[in-house]
């Protein structure tokens, strides 16, 4: 009896592992089946790449993505220049300084606040940081990079926070003793020991950052103006690619041009995402192996 148990919990697992990668590759297939026939074929990869022209149902339509790629880009930047120093300070005062009861505490609102819904901040987004961009810098609108960096650099670091302070603590304690010993402070066991030798987890969980905010969808189209353009400053209203697929998908006819290209869209924004969290897993598997 307990062999039968054992290797039915053996093939649970097995099914558990490999299902990730049966996912993965399903929904590649599926998108690159859904795209393939409007890359290979209307699409031109000039005009995609360097046209802002997004214009799939008129008379003429073009397909420009630059535009949206440069919105998306501008808004995960903004969003890193606030969630990196954000994510890293809350993570070096968890792993390094909080104790007891403080550190369970952080610990669990980092949590909490990784289950707000990506809606919930658009709302907010859409309902509180909207009216104080517009009276605090006195610009006509508040849904731009600005806003929508701010909601984004606020959802990623959570995921950021965590990673980080795994990585800060796998460095051994051994080397902070050693550096103690040595008479190095505080700070100085921190900046000269505990970071250089967490670099790669630290830039691990900047990466994902990175893919999580490349990847968000709603936040962004609520918060962002969802303007074609390509923005000079953060007050300026842009467009991103997540926004754009999930805004027209439902007004599509399936198989035709606008459907295509909308897919077109999502297998770029599989392959950016795919080579950041591929990097990130290729980082962390180097810091194990050290």
């Amino acid at each position: 009896m307990a062999w039968y148990v054992d290797r039915a919990a053996r093939i649970l697992v097995f099914i558990g592992g490999i299902s990730a990668i049966v996912f993965i590759v399903g929904i590649f297939v599926f998108v690159t089946k859904e795209g393939l026939d409007f890359v290979i074929g209307p699409l031109n990869l000039g005009e995609f790449f360097t046209s802002i022209a997004w214009r799939p149902t008129s008379n003429n339509p073009t397909y420009g993505a630059l535009a949206l790629i440069v919105g998306t880009a501008s808004v995960t930047g903004f969003a890193m220049l606030l969630s990196v120093p954000l994510s890293l300070g809350a993570a070096l005062f968890i792993a390094e300084f909080a104790t007891g009861k403080t550190r369970e505490t952080l610990k669990i609102l980092v949590e909490m606040l990784a289950a707000i819904p990506s809606v919930v901040w658009g709302f907010v987004g859409m309902s509180i940081m909207n009216p104080l961009i517009i009276q605090i810098f006195d610009v006509p609108v508040g849904l731009t990079v600005l806003n929508a960096g701010l909601i984004l650099g606020l959802m990623a670091a959570p995921i950021m926070t965590t990673i980080a302070e795994d990585a800060l603590k796998a460095v051994p304690d051994t080397y902070r003793e050693a550096a103690e010993a040595l008479g190095a402070t505080r700070w100085e066991v921190i900046v000269k020991v505990v970071i250089p030798a967490s670099k790669n987890g630290l830039l691990a969980a900047v990466l994902l950052g990175v893919g999580r905010g490349f990847g968000e969808t709603m936040a962004v189209l609520m918060a962002s103006g969802h303007a074609i353009n390509l923005p000079t400053s953060p007050f300026d209203s842009v467009r991103a690619l997540t926004a754009t697929i999930a805004a027209e998908l439902g007004d599509t006819v399936q198989g035709g041009n606008h459907y295509g290209s909308l897919f077109a869209l999502g297998i770029l924004l599989f392959v950016v995402t795919f080579v950041i969290n591929l990097t990130a897993d290729i980082v962390v598997r180097g810091i194990r192996k050290k």
